[in-house]
């Protein structure tokens, strides 16, 4: 049973992680892998909507998606957006990424091989790996203009969802720790993180939702 108070402190990190974008037309719409088709069935929509002429769907499997996705997230989510009628020759695939950073590397080298010049990346993402996403790309990849997108739900209606609020809430928690943390290692901006949002996060960990959370000696090496 999730308690009221760990429900209001998840909303809470919920509404900080999304960045609140206006979709607007950018030269390429990246989909991030991961368990949740939602990022494909986002993706596809915007392209309907003349948001971007190319995709890129990025992503191999992680201890999250191996079992509903065998062939890797990205070829799972290329197989829905066709479905939602995307045109084949639209869609780029990179299978190789096993992690965000290397989602933006490895999104710029299938890029560059397919001649696509990029001045602004529409970027989607689980809603509450908008802020850490962001700051990644803007780290990673500065010279392009970001503009962030995902399924517009709730909290409540996204756990519904994917089945398993405990895991959700865990998520939201650990890609917190990640906004927070990864400034110091090179590998995002640094972004203002409110004191009502650290105390709910703190909150959140004492009362147990760590799965998602990276080890102690991890998050506290030098720089983090």
């Amino acid at each position: 049973m999730i308690s009221a108070q760990a429900w209001a402190d998840a909303r809470l990190l919920w509404e900080y992680h999304l960045m609140h974008h206006d979709p607007r037309p950018c030269s390429v719409a990246v989909g991030l892998g991961s368990h949740d088709l939602g990022v494909a069935d986002v993706t596809a929509g915007l392209y309907h909507q003349g948001m971007a002429p190319v995709i890129v769907f990025t992503g191999a499997t992680s201890p999250t998606t191996r079992e509903r996705m065998p062939r890797g997230e990205a070829f799972h989510y290329r197989e829905r957006a066709l479905q939602l009628g995307v045109p084949e020759s639209a869609v780029l695939l990179e299978p190789r990424a096993t992690n965000t950073g290397e989602n933006i590397e490895f999104t710029k080298a299938v890029l560059a091989e397919a001649d696509v010049k990029v001045s602004s990346v529409l970027l989607v993402s689980k809603p509450y790996e908008q802020r850490r996403s962001y700051g990644m790309m803007r780290k990673l990849w500065p010279e392009v203009d970001v503009v962030c997108a995902s399924t517009p739900m709730t909290l409540e209606a996204y756990a519904d969802s994917i089945g398993d609020a405990r895991m959700v809430i865990d998520m939201i928690v650990g890609a917190l720790q990640r906004v927070i943390v990864f400034p110091g290692w090179d590998l995002a901006i640094e972004q203002d993180v409110p004191d009502p949002v650290v105390t709910a996060y703190e909150r959140l960990c004492i009362a147990g939702f760590t799965g998602r959370l990276l080890p102690a000696d991890v998050a506290a090496r030098p720089g983090g």
